[in-house]
């Protein structure tokens, strides 16, 4: 399997859900910078269960952009030793944009998201001929779950609704077995109680 490089840009976004990347072929960089002295427990131990493919970069002064300079250097340095590998800038910084779209116009598989879980979503719309091609069941729920926790309040309240708003998420390039399926796992997680096709959040 190819693997795909995840750049964090750590300044800009401290991700708090890294263990939605477990199981894949992925090895992480996060960028700290000079003066970014505390990790969270959380990302530590999360960072920690990807062994040798995770590894912390910080940068030894500060200026402005400085971190954005290494993660664009260290971009292309991977890029040129590793061709056959794809490439995920995790920042909310537009700036990376340009250079994002010269690694493309290059034949090189990259592209900036603003979290994790859009990880899962971006291929979904990139690939957008099939359904099945944006991840796999579980990471499609995990998808689901981050996005149904930035709606806070106003999470779907019945079962027609959560399958119209999953199936919007994907570009409603789902199948009816797939809406089953991601349901079903969001009920074993815990994620969603239903019950006379109503939806509660624990």
């Amino acid at each position: 399997m190819k693997p795909t490089f995840i750049l964090v840009d750590f300044e800009n976004v401290q991700p708090k859900n890294m263990g939605l990347l477990q199981g894949g072929s992925y090895k992480i960089r996060v960028f700290v910078g000079a003066k970014q002295n505390k990790i969270s427990l959380d990302t530590a131990r999360a960072l920690q269960t990807f062994g040798p493919d995770a590894e912390y970069v910080q940068i030894e002064s500060s200026g402005k952009n400085a971190l954005d300079f290494h993660i664009a250097y260290h971009l292309g340095q991977l890029a040129a030793k590793n061709s056959d590998a794809s490439f995920i800038v995790i920042s909310k910084d537009t700036g990376f944009d340009p250079l994002i779209l010269h690694l493309r116009s290059q034949k090189i598989t990259c592209q900036r998201v603003d979290a994790i879980a859009d990880i899962f979503t971006a291929k979904t719309k990139k690939e957008g001929a099939s359904a099945e091609n944006g991840g796999s069941l579980k990471e499609k729920a995990d998808a689901v779950i981050e996005n149904l926790k930035k709606r806070r309040s106003a999470k779907p309240g019945k079962i027609d609704k959560l399958r119209s708003t999953i199936n919007a998420l994907f570009k409603k390039l789902l199948t009816e077995d797939e809406l089953d399926k991601i349901i079903e796992l969001l009920e074993q997680r815990k994620a969603i109680t239903v019950s006379d096709k109503k939806v509660s959040y624990p």
